[in-house]
């Protein structure tokens, strides 16, 4: 039997397991390999599995000791899946096709695709879309740069976004701007995060804690026509709470990251396994 997992840390209440099991009904083993050093995690999936995926914080690591990368992570510089095939360790960024199926979801006014059909016509679709709503191009705050925030800039500038990127270490924020100067990315500082928000149409939050400055949020910053806020932490999410009210009241649409896991774990199963996972089951546990 084939074996897959996920490595990161920590990992101990991760939904993939569950997810996994859902999409196969149990023909694949799937484990949580939970170690905070990447060399011992990898070392595990090296000599017992046949794919992983990758969480926080391994994404760059696992990008890094891949021989072979998949169109979807080059441009990103980060993996959050490695296979083993013929040629070495392949690796694969699915969080970019999690985030544009999850804007996708959010956007059209039925909502929801319930496949996955990352193909050119779903970007060319939505590009036309999203200036029609905003009646100008529209922009979107990404806040982090880690693995997942890359991934973020990436998916939002192909979808038509105007991306500004902030991060708690500014420098960060503008080495990965200079490094991707294709993408014209913009910077800003953390604290103006309030008042970026307020100009964004996408803000896609992928900090693991929440900062202060969201605690000094009023409805006001969340309303504006269209307004969406993707939010990768769904564990410990930093909108929540009286922010759930805020933001339906204001008519902000909260897509939690367990739609951002759903359908980037869609994407990642295939791969594993060459099979196409059970979307509907795996839907029902989230």
């Amino acid at each position: 039997m084939k074996k897959f997992g996920l490595i990161g840390y920590p990992i101990d209440k991760s939904k993939s397991p569950a997810l996994f099991e859902a999409g196969y009904a149990g023909k694949y083993r799937y484990d949580l390999i939970e170690n905070e050093d990447f060399t011992k995690s990898y070392r595990t999936f090296l000599e017992g599995y046949d794919g992983i995926n990758v969480t926080a914080p391994f994404k760059e690591d696992a990008f890094r000791q891949a021989d072979i990368i998949a169109e979807s992570a080059v441009g990103i510089g980060a993996a959050n899946l490695l296979v083993k095939t013929p040629a070495g360790i392949k690796a694969y960024n699915t969080d970019y096709a999690g985030i544009i199926l999850s804007i996708i979801d959010g956007v059209l006014p039925e909502g929801g695709y319930g496949y996955f059909t990352l193909y050119e016509s779903d970007l060319t679709t939505i590009k036309k879309i999203l200036p029609i709503i905003y009646g100008r191009k529209p922009k979107a705050l990404i806040a982090g740069c880690g693995g997942a925030g890359k991934a973020a800039c990436v998916a939002a500038a192909d979808m038509g976004y105007e991306v500004t990127i902030i991060n708690r270490t500014e420098s960060k924020a503008e080495d990965m701007a200079r490094l991707m100067p294709q993408y014209g990315f913009s910077t800003g500082k953390m604290e103006d995060f309030i008042r970026l928000f307020r100009e964004n149409d996408l803000i896609i939050y992928t900090i693991p804690e929440r900062i202060p400055e969201i605690g000094r949020m009023t409805d006001d910053d969340f309303r504006s026509k269209g307004k969406i806020l993707l939010e990768a932490n769904y564990r410990n999410p930093s909108f929540s709470g009286e922010m759930s009210e805020m933001m339906e009241g204001a008519g902000c649409r909260y897509i939690s990251g367990k739609r951002w896991l759903l359908y980037q774990a869609l994407a990642g199963y295939a791969i594993f396994t060459g099979e196409n996972p059970d979307f509907k089951r795996m839907d029902m546990i989230l």
